[in-house]
């Protein structure tokens, strides 16, 4: 790499830092191209970034940026998860590494909370966005569907259909 595709390089990692609401550090040492692919596809179908990083560009390119505490992670062979769904993205890489042990959860950091191995591992567990929404959406219709099920009896009680 030159030294305007390094400084193209930090400018790229610092903008992409930024942007993503969550950031998962990862080791891959061991893991097949095959198996990288298959991550990589995962994490796509997403919209969630897993990028092999330079180390050494990278750390200058975290200096700049809300994720500088998580310099200490970059060492060895490491790859970066960028996204905008924190969950999803521990989800992801949490279940890939029990599949396969290659892959080690570092670290992270989520909005301004930086996250350890258990705080990715414990995200991970959490109702992903749609999920959520689904079981409120479930608890509303429940509650309006018992509300509309006693007005009916009560009505039908009240004008003497029901005895």
């Amino acid at each position: 790499m030159n030294k305007e595709q390094k400084k193209q390089y930090i400018s790229d990692m610092t903008n992409q830092f930024e942007k993503s609401e969550a950031v998962i550090v990862t080791h891959y040492q061991g893991l097949t191209m095959n198996q990288l692919d298959e991550l990589r596809a995962k994490m796509r179908e997403h919209g969630i970034k897993f990028k092999i990083t330079n180390n050494r560009i990278t750390k200058l390119a975290l200096e700049k940026t809300r994720c500088k505490d998580l310099s200490n992670l970059f060492s060895g062979p490491t790859a970066v998860a960028l996204s905008e769904d924190a969950i999803t993205s521990a989800k992801i890489l949490t279940n890939f590494s029990k599949e396969n042990e290659n892959l080690k959860i570092l670290g992270g950091i989520m909005g301004s909370d930086i996250l350890d191995v258990a705080g990715v591992k414990n995200v991970a567990t959490l109702p992903s966005l749609d999920e959520a929404r689904a079981k409120i959406v479930g608890v509303k219709n429940r509650y309006f569907s018992a509300r509309k099920i006693k007005k009916i009896t009560r009505d039908k009680i009240y004008y003497g259909w029901l005895k």
